[in-house]
């Protein structure tokens, strides 16, 4: 039998880290096995669900790589599906009418509250025979749960779990107004759908019971579940915004790669040994639910910076001089910045400086942006000039100038060791440290005191830039 796993939100918000890690989890549960992933949209709120949420987890799924199989299944389609399978269980004797109305049955729980009983619905219609010719229209269609026993089953993640028949209530299939509910939805889009294995978090575990007793009322093979533990705050509360429950989207805004996202949330609940850095193809050949962890996951901004900083270095120069235009675009003083190069050739030739440094990419376009600017627009530090540009730097600085305007042939700006070498000679001859010049021509050539290397950086720069800057800051 193939494995068939799926992922089914609810497009009542955008896609959050949450429910990203049960789609990554469903999706590796399903590779692993050579299975399929599929995607269902369970949009039966119909007030709250809205089509740009949908196009947003959509969009972020694809973003990171999880885009399931085949076309996507919206619950908002396939009512009249749902309440076929509800008249089914009617006229099995599995489902019942039921007249009572919301007051009385909080008043049967409020009565069973102060007995020291579960609160539920007491089931006084279960037996009332009612049918649509007498009185039930209206009413909502109920569960006939059976009254003893155990329904049990084997969790993925947290092993046995077992739930006495009697302590659960006559749920709820159809609404007064027609519309089936959650779990009966579920229960069938699942069989319909051919799903064999149920990962999901475990804010689930409840309905799981009741799910089960409906696929047995139905005379339908049952899923294996598994309930993922919730993911908290480094305070160990409920992971909110402040922690970083912001949605996917968001991460990409920030400047994650999705293979950083993706990673992070892979080990958020997961682990194989004491490895923390998998490629997509370790992911899916190593992933197994026995490796899941149940209790709660905490989620560390710091790891994730960490790892996202781990897979620039690693990313094709190329590929990143591709992203980096969006997010110099949003740079703040990217309108006054004039004679901007964003040029694919010229952001490639600047990416390697920055690989090493950047945590983000919206880092790596603030850092580029000394190299996108003319002299003229460059910003200096007023600090870093008073501190490193003074008489005497500028005075070597001057002395300097001549050498870095030799022609050509004498020094190649596109090799960064003979402008080293031309620069080493001139202190060598005057028995200067080479802390003599670097934080002044660190300064002329970038306005800052931290930069990449400082003769790699005139080789992006080129000579008519460089000695520009150079000149500017002698002026300043």
């Amino acid at each position: 039998m193939s494995i068939v796993t799926r992922f089914a939100p609810s497009p009542t918000g955008y896609l959050h880290i949450g429910g990203a890690r049960t789609a990554l989890f469903s999706w590796l549960l399903a590779k692993n096995q050579g299975g399929k992933f599929l995607l269902r949209v369970e949009d039966t709120d119909r007030e709250r669900s809205t089509q740009e949420a949908t196009d947003a987890i959509i969009e972020a799924m694809a973003w990171l790589d999880l885009a399931a199989e085949g076309t996507a299944v919206f619950q908002s389609q396939r009512f009249d599906l749902y309440n076929s399978y509800i008249d089914q269980l009617l006229a099995s004797g599995h489902a019942y009418w039921c007249r009572c109305t919301p007051d009385e049955v909080e008043a049967m729980r409020e009565k069973a509250r102060a007995e020291g009983k579960k609160p539920k619905y007491d089931g006084r219609c279960r037996e009332a025979g009612l049918v649509p010719g007498e009185g039930a229209q209206g009413c909502v269609v109920r569960f006939k749960t059976p009254q003893d026993g155990v329904t049990a089953f084997d969790d993925m993640v947290k092993g046995p779990t077992a739930v006495q028949n009697a302590e659960m209530d006559d749920m709820i299939l159809r609404r007064s107004d027609g519309a089936p509910t959650y779990n009966l939805a579920v229960v069938v889009d699942d069989h319909d759908m051919g799903v064999t294995h149920v990962l999901r978090g475990d804010d689930h575990v409840a309905n799981t019971p009741r799910q089960i007793l409906l696929y047995k009322a139905f005379s339908w093979e049952v899923p294996k579940f598994g309930h993922v533990p919730m993911i908290l705050g480094p305070d160990k509360a409920k992971l909110s915004k402040r922690h970083g429950a912001l949605s996917v989207m968001e991460y990409k805004k920030m400047g994650y790669l999705p293979e950083a996202l993706v990673n992070y949330l892979a080990r958020l609940g997961w682990s194989h040994g004491d490895q923390e850095i998998f490629s997509r193809e370790e992911l899916v050949s190593m992933f197994s639910t026995n490796n899941l962890g149940n209790s709660p996951s905490v989620f560390d901004v710091k790891k994730l910076e960490w790892l996202n900083a781990h897979y620039i270095k690693e990313a094709a120069p190329e590929r990143l001089a591709g992203l980096l235009p969006q997010y110099i675009a949003e740079l703040p003083e990217i309108g006054a910045a004039a004679g901007l190069k964003l040029d694919p050739a010229h952001l490639s030739n600047i990416v390697p400086l920055l690989q090493p440094r950047a945590k983000t990419l919206v880092e790596m376009a603030e850092m580029s942006h000394l190299f996108l600017v003319d002299s003229a627009a460059l910003a200096y530090d007023e600090k870093a000039v008073a501190d490193h540009l003074k008489p005497e730097a500028r005075a070597l600085l001057t002395e300097l100038l001549p050498i870095y305007e030799a022609a050509s042939e004498k020094i190649d700006y596109t090799d960064h060791k003979a402008l080293e070498a031309a620069t080493q000679a001139f202190l060598d001859a005057r028995e200067l440290k080479f802390k003599a010049v670097a934080q002044p021509l660190r300064v002329a050539l970038t306005g800052k005191t931290a930069s990449p290397g400082l003769f790699e950086t005139m080789c992006v720069l080129g000579k008519a830039e460089s000695l520009a800057r150079i000149k500017r800051a002698l002026a300043l």
